[in-house]
């Protein structure tokens, strides 16, 4: 009867690191460039009563096991690289990656990291920059007195300058992809960390090998259907319940067996 306490308690924990990863996912719903996460589990290790064996020649054998499971664990949660919808701000310095590449980003400690959120903005000393001041890398200074910023869908950046009429080259923009993106670590503030597990970044022209093209003006949302989280809010909630029950019934069934004479 203790195994069936275990057990459901296990449920009721798994179900609740589920019920955080939806709350932060509904939490994120509007924010840029977010991808949705997901709570995996896996079962434990069954305690065997008797393993199965195979006939002997005198006859008689043992074709199937007796084991009972202990419970269930979290193993991981997986991010969910899906594209988000693509919103138009008419903001020049809004760009957002239509594939599977990350900006790249200098912070300021001098590390590099990955983002999929383009709403950069333009420094006191004209670097194109993150909302929390990380610098777009390669870098893209903007000369004062600029009038028109344009990005194109390769990542050139060109950039009209009050009095001149010829746009003036600034740079390029380059995005990273991954072999594992799923692999990435979060750091906060739509900033992505380079583990073991994502391996290197290799760094690609926008249009190359499935980096994608960058849309200048527009930014991209999260990837999180509210209705789809609102529906596995309510399936966690019952399988909590569940598991709760069977702690019930164990503790009723405990209370009865205490209560002999």
């Amino acid at each position: 009867m203790l195994r069936a306490l275990s057990t459901a308690a296990s449920g009721m924990a798994a179900q609740e690191l589920k019920m955080d990863v939806i709350s932060n996912n509904l939490a994120n719903a509007g924010t840029i460039g977010f991808k949705k996460e997901r709570a995996e589990f896996e079962d434990l290790l069954s305690e065997t009563m008797h393993a199965s064996q195979g006939p002997s020649p005198q006859g008689g054998s043992q074709p199937v096991a007796l084991q009972v499971g202990l419970g269930v664990r979290s193993a991981a949660t997986s991010r969910s690289m899906k594209q988000g919808d693509l919103t138009n701000t008419n903001n020049q310095t809004d760009v957002a990656i239509q594939g599977d590449g990350f900006f790249r980003v200098q912070q300021p400690n001098g590390t590099m990291a990955f983002t999929r959120a383009g709403n950069f903005r333009v420094d006191a000393t004209g670097k194109m920059v993150t909302q929390h001041g990380e610098i777009l890398q390669p870098g893209i200074n903007v000369p004062a007195g600029t009038t028109q910023l344009t990005i194109a869908g390769d990542g050139t950046v060109t950039a009209q300058v009050a009095g001149t009429s010829t746009p003036q080259e600034l740079g390029t923009i380059e995005l990273s992809t991954f072999v594992n993106p799923a692999g990435l670590t979060n750091l906060g503030n739509n900033l992505l960390g380079q583990t073991q597990a994502s391996g290197d970044p290799l760094n690609l022209k926008p249009g190359d090998q499935n980096a994608g093209t960058l849309a200048q003006g527009y930014t991209e949302g999260s990837n999180v259907t509210a209705v789809d989280e609102m529906i596995d809010m309510i399936t966690t909630q019952r399988a909590y319940e569940l598991n709760s029950k069977v702690v019930e019934a164990g503790n009723e069934m405990l209370q009865k067996l205490t209560s002999l004479r």
